[in-house]
């Protein structure tokens, strides 16, 4: 076995072990963000402040409150359950009625591994399709 940790969707790979697996920190970093920022408060069993629940605010009105709201909780849990990493920017978009794509939100946080001094940023996307 030849990696850090699983890499997630599981898929069999038995050249490194019996899953395919996370080789290098900055992957298995940017892995567990999208876990913490994807899961919901009281969805983990043992810990039930754990997550950022982006996708409870999918179906939100957005409002002028909405969008900092979401970077505070993603900032806190970061804060919380990684505090290796450092949050340099955290930027949205939203869909557009008019093109067809007005129930999409999608989160950009670009973040430092503060013991690699390396810097790399996640793009997360969801829409109403993904319910």
């Amino acid at each position: 076995m030849n990696g850090l940790s699983p890499k997630f969707p599981l898929r069999f790979d038995y050249a490194g072990g019996a899953y395919t697996l996370n080789k290098t920190y900055r992957e298995m970093v940017k892995q567990n963000l999208k876990n913490l920022i994807l899961t919901n408060p009281g969805e983990r069993i043992m810990d039930m402040n754990f997550g950022a629940g982006l996708r409870t605010y999918f179906f939100e009105s957005m409002t002028h409150n909405t969008y900092p709201q979401i970077a505070a909780d993603i900032e806190e849990q970061v804060k919380r359950y990684m505090p290796f990493v450092q949050i340099d920017s955290i930027n949205f978009t939203a869909g557009d009625e008019s093109a067809g794509t007005g129930n999409v939100l999608g989160v950009a946080v670009a973040y430092t591994i503060l013991p690699l001094q390396e810097e790399d940023e996640i793009k997360i996307q969801e829409s109403a399709e993904a319910f």
